[in-house]
Parts: C-alpha cells; sequence; structure tokens
C-alpha cells in the first residue's frame, strides 16, 4: 500500500496551532495518527504576525489538508492580559502561586469552541492542542481538569452523530519532555517562535523565552532560535 493510501486511510484532526513549539510537537504527533487540518487564531497578541507567519510554515511542512486562521480580536478588547494590552508589562519571571499577566481570560475556551465547531462542520475525528501545564504559568485553562471539562462539553454540545475526541499530549509532560518529544518525533522547532515580547528576534529576557531556553538546555539540545538572540 502506498503512503498516500495509507494517510487517506486516516481520520482528520483538527490541530489548533499558535505557531509555538508545543502546539509544533502536537502537529507532529497528530500527524503519525491523523491527517491534518491546521487552525490558528488571532486574538490581538503582541506577536501576533510572528505568530501567524509560523503557523503558515508550519501548516506547510506539515502539508495540511486545509487551513484556517480564524479572528477572535474581542480577546484584546476584552483586555486584562499584557499579552493583548501594551500599557501592562510582559513579566520576565513566573512567581509560583500566581496566575502571571500573561493569561489572557479563558483564551483556551474561546480557541477550543472555534476548533469544536470547524472539526465538526468539516467532519474531523478529533481536535488537537498542545497545552502543557507543568510548564505552563498557573493557567486555569492549561491544567487536565479544564480538558475533561471540556470533553463533556464537546459531547453535550455537538451533534448526537458527532464523535469528537479532544486530544492533549503534552498536557502532563515537562517542557523539557516536549523537546525531547519534538527531537524524537522530528518537528521542525526551527520554524516555531515563543517570545511574548518581539517578533524579529527572541528577547531571551521574557518568562516564556526563559522556559524555551531551560527546557533545551536541559535536553542538552541547542535552540535553532539561539542564533537570533
Amino acid at each position: 500500500m502506498t503512503e498516500k493510501a495509507v494517510m487517506s486511510e486516516r481520520p482528520l484532526a483538527v490541530v489548533l496551532a499558535s505557531g509555538g513549539m508545543d502546539s509544533c510537537v502536537a502537529a507532529a504527533w497528530a500527524a503519525r495518527r491523523y491527517r491534518l487540518a491546521m487552525l490558528h487564531v488571532n486574538y490581538g497578541q503582541r506577536t501576533e504576525a510572528k505568530e501567524l507567519e509560523c503557523f503558515r510554515r508550519l501548516a506547510e511542512h506539515f502539508r495540511a489538508e486545509r487551513s484556517l486562521v480564524a479572528e477572535a480580536r474581542y480577546l484584546k478588547e476584552i483586555g486584562a492580559s499584557s499579552l493583548t494590552d501594551p500599557r501592562l508589562a510582559v513579566p520576565e519571571d513566573d512567581t509560583p502561586g500566581e496566575i502571571p499577566s500573561t493569561y489572557v481570560p479563558f483564551r483556551n475556551a474561546n480557541l477550543l469552541a472555534i476548533a469544536v465547531a470547524w472539526a465538526e462542520a468539516i467532519g474531523a475525528s478529533a481536535v488537537v492542542l498542545g497545552a502543557v501545564e507543568q510548564d505552563a504559568p498557573g493557567y486555569p485553562d492549561c491544567r487536565p481538569a479544564f480538558y475533561e471539562a471540556a470533553r463533556r462539553l464537546v459531547e453535550l454540545g455537538t451533534r448526537p452523530e458527532t464523535h469528537l475526541a479532544v486530544e492533549t499530549p503534552l498536557v502532563a509532560m515537562r517542557k523539557v519532555d516536549v523537546v525531547r518529544l519534538g527531537v524524537e518525533l522530528g518537528a521542525p522547532l526551527e520554524l516555531t517562535w515563543s517570545c511574548y515580547r518581539s517578533e524579529d528576534r527572541p528577547c531571551g529576557r521574557c518568562a516564556s523565552c526563559r522556559r524555551r531556553a531551560e527546557a533545551f538546555r536541559d535536553a542538552g539540545r541547542q535552540d535553532p532560535l539561539s542564533s537570533r538572540a
């Protein structure tokens, strides 16, 4: 059987991809199991243009059958996050036990709702997200319990004939393990972006840049973006 024939027999999954490292690795994981439809959401974040550029490159790399860029700029209008409000400072460190200013209120629920709607419309079997709890800085919508509740919500809120899995393959991993899995799967980590502040080169100082640097260091790997810092 040809590779094309094998691929055609796989179910379709919507991969919610920010253009960051976690969603890239989640896409690489999904590509071993599904045909891909890749979704990106612009919500007025500081590095919106760069993230969109990375998403387009990732969709091309993974040969996504479909790609969709959705708009949720109301999240910027809602505000209350340093990712969408330039008047708020982006933190350089995570404070244990505190939800940082980079938390976008209920963002993942909004993004998941868009992904589920598209998945149901195109007959997909799953939605795949790159949420990571342990290395996420206290975001409540990155917890496994949140996604367990989301699975029940999807079951109740879609047509009876719709059977849509919500897959979070990285949620229990540490960031260093995400790097290791990405390397194992051949994920194009050089196409990803993690910086919360800058779109030309990683600032190297924001909490997201620091978490990425620590993960590559602990994995004993060279970050392909390090030469740009």
